[in-house]
């Protein structure tokens, strides 16, 4: 199974710890990690999933395969930069969204479009119409919802 995670390129202490975790515990469960193979969440979801012997994809927005953080084992270089964002989201079967900034935003609105199921760590609050929009299942922690 592939579940795509997204995140910004950089982010706190913090939030790559429970990136890590995520990474983990997707790993112990078999899962394949798909993300956009660049730094900060990205790197830290691949590490925490390649040190629990998982496996990983990064879909690249360059060319050059080599700009992968050192935990994608399966690079993908698309070239098509931002709009490689809608190939992240539509690869996974769900969609973890943790932090985050625009570019996370547009992954999460994307997944959303493609009717995938998207979980928000400590991520973007969505509204419509002023009100809730609850298609994003919020979790408190990597572990439970």
């Amino acid at each position: 199974m592939l579940i795509s995670v997204i995140g910004g390129g950089s982010c706190t202490p913090e939030t790559a710890r429970l990136a890590e975790e995520v990474g983990r515990e997707l790993a112990r469960r078999g899962v394949t990690v798909v993300c956009g193979g660049l730094t900060g969440v990205m790197e830290a979801v691949c590490r925490g999933a390649r040190e629990a012997g998982g496996h990983t994809i990064g879909i690249l927005p360059g060319s050059d395969p080599t700009e992968a953080n050192p935990y994608v084992e399966f690079p993908i270089a698309t070239g098509l930069g931002y709009a490689r964002n809608a190939i992240v989201a539509r690869t996974g079967r769900a969609v973890i969204a943790i932090d985050g900034s625009e570019g996370t935003l547009s992954e999460i609105a994307f997944a959303l479009v493609f009717g995938t199921p998207v979980v928000g760590l400590h991520t973007w609050e969505m509204s419509v119409g002023g009100r809730a929009d609850t298609r994003v299942i919020r979790a408190k922690s990597p572990w439970t919802p």
